[in-house]
C-alpha cells in the first residue's frame, strides 16, 4: 500500500509543479522583465491566428515519472525480476511523466499580426490572455529580446 501513495504523490507532485510554469501572454511577466524599460510602437492589426503553444519540457516532470515507474515496477516479481522491471519501469516513467508534463503546460496562443505606424509588419505570437481583432489599434512593447501585443 505505502508504494502506491508514493506512486500518487510523485504524479501529483510533477502535475503541481509542472503547472507553475511561466505565461507568455499579454499580462504576463517574468522576474527579469520587471523594472525593465520596454520600447513602445504603435500600430493596427492586421490578422490573428490561433496557434497551440507547446508546453515545457522539464526534467522535472521526467524525474517525478521514473521514480513512479521505478516504485511501480519494483513491485513486479522478486529479486533479480524486481529489480529488472523496477529499471524497466523507472524508464517508461520518464518518458511518460515527460509527456504528461508537456500535456498538462501547453496552452493556447495567438499570432497576431501587426502593421506598424512606420509601415513595418510584424507578427507575434503569445498566449490566448487578451483578445484581439483586424482594424483595432494596439501597442508592441519589446524589450530584453521580447515583444508583445496589448492594448
Amino acid at each position: 500500500m505505502k508504494k502506491h501513495h508514493a506512486l500518487a504523490l510523485a504524479l501529483a507532485s510533477t502535475l503541481v509543479l509542472s503547472a507553475c510554469a511561466p505565461g507568455q501572454g499579454a499580462n504576463s511577466y517574468s522576474r527579469s522583465q520587471a523594472r525593465t524599460e520596454q520600447s513602445v510602437r504603435m500600430g493596427t492589426v492586421e490578422g490573428v491566428r490561433s496557434v497551440r503553444l507547446e508546453g515545457t519540457r522539464t526534467p522535472i516532470g521526467t524525474i517525478a515519472g521514473g521514480v513512479v515507474g521505478g516504485v511501480a515496477g519494483s513491485t513486479v516479481g522478486g529479486g533479480r525480476g524486481s529489480t529488472i522491471a523496477a529499471v524497466i519501469g523507472a524508464v517508461a516513467g520518464g518518458l511518460a511523466g515527460s509527456a504528461i508534463e508537456e500535456g498538462v503546460t501547453r496552452k493556447e496562443g495567438v499570432e497576431i499580426t501587426v502593421r506598424l505606424d512606420n509601415g513595418n509588419i510584424i507578427a507575434i505570437t503569445q498566449e490566448a490572455d487578451e483578445q484581439f481583432k483586424p482594424g483595432e489599434r494596439v501597442r508592441v512593447l519589446s524589450g530584453g529580446g521580447v515583444s508583445r501585443v496589448t492594448r
